[in-house]
């Protein structure tokens, strides 16, 4: 297939592009650099230098690429500055998809798989979250990607769009290739690591008082290669499905003081740990159940345990600490 990847030059998205070419797709990456590195690009993606807003450059890039598939992971992810500016969120992740698919629309692509979140759900009702569970976020980041969930459904319907949502829970973990760098680094991990290199001082814990184990948030970690491997499922899926909808995680949850010790064990630095007030729209637990990917898809991933998911990303940080946004 002839794939474009938006956001490709991302964390997440120059993963997939690299396991998209080395699957076989020819693949274009359209990214304008404000948060990707330019280096992460595979070097055999064809790459584009654009906004997904601007309809002029990227009604060029359909028109030349005659593209088979859009994956779209372009967005802004930073859930406590969506609570504060919520309309940069809704102007680049929902605006900005609605006129990516315009164009998605008007050069007839089939297939479009979206780089969704599991901050869609907000407070969960019951753990594990399941698919078909209420959608109520808690910040505008969450708000901003169920648009576009709430959007793709009548696309389908008026215009036969084929469609996956993937509902990612905390991607972690660096590959040897891509690493793993955010401009800004907003998380918990890396954020973790640097402290351990000694890039900062400290590492601050926003909230101690939740209703959890240890009073500190609870997440659910994937490993962004077992993540990669969901997309390419995802893309092969909307032959036989013409919608998907799927939670990407690993069904485990680890609270932010047990995300620590794992560093410390890992690395064998001391971590200082700044206990700080909550951070508004920070749901207390987010653990995943992904036996829908994993039965309609075949989705198994590989890297369940988080002392090797850490270990990745550690690895990683340790040979480029240069990286650092």
């Amino acid at each position: 297939m002839r794939v474009l990847v938006t956001g490709g030059a991302g964390y997440i998205g120059s993963v997939v592009a690299d396991r998209l070419l080395r699957a076989g797709h020819a693949v274009t990456v359209l990214d304008n650099l404000s948060k990707g590195r330019r280096q992460a690009v595979p070097a055999e993606a064809e790459f584009v230098q654009a906004d997904t807003g601007d309809e002029e450059s990227v009604d060029h890039v359909f028109l030349t690429g005659r593209f088979n598939a859009v994956m779209h992971f372009a967005a802004f992810i930073e859930a406590g500055e969506s609570v504060l500016q919520p309309e940069r969120y809704f102007e680049n992740n929902s605006a900005k998809t609605l006129s990516l698919l315009r164009s998605v629309l008007k050069y007839q692509v089939p297939r479009f798989v979206f780089s969704s979140t599991a901050a869609v759900y907000g407070e969960p009702r019951r753990i594990p979250i399941m698919e078909d569970d209420p959608l109520d976020p808690t910040n505008a980041y969450g708000e901003s990607k169920l648009m576009v969930e709430r959007m793709l459904p009548w696309f389908h319907k008026a215009h036969g769009l084929r469609y996956a949502s993937l509902r990612y829970f905390n991607a972690a973990g660096a590959t040897a290739e891509r690493g793993e760098a955010h401009n800004p680094e907003t998380h918990l991990i890396p954020l973790v690591l640097q402290v351990a290199l000694g890039q900062r001082p400290s590492i601050s814990i926003y909230g101690t008082d939740y209703a959890t184990k240890d009073g500190t948030c609870i997440r659910d970690y994937i490993h962004i290669e077992d993540l990669a491997t969901a997309h390419l499922l995802a893309l092969d899926g909307l032959e036989e499905h013409s919608r998907l909808i799927c939670n990407l995680g690993s069904g485990s949850g680890f609270s932010v003081r047990e995300i620590i010790e794992v560093a410390r064990k890992i690395t064998g630095r001391e971590i200082a740990v700044v206990e700080s007030p909550r951070r508004a729209g920070d749901p207390a637990v987010l653990v995943a159940s992904s036996e829908k990917i994993r039965q309609v898809l075949g989705w198994n991933p590989q890297h369940s345990e988080i002392e090797g998911i850490v270990r990745s990303a550690w690895e990683w940080h340790k040979a480029n600490p240069q990286a650092r946004a």
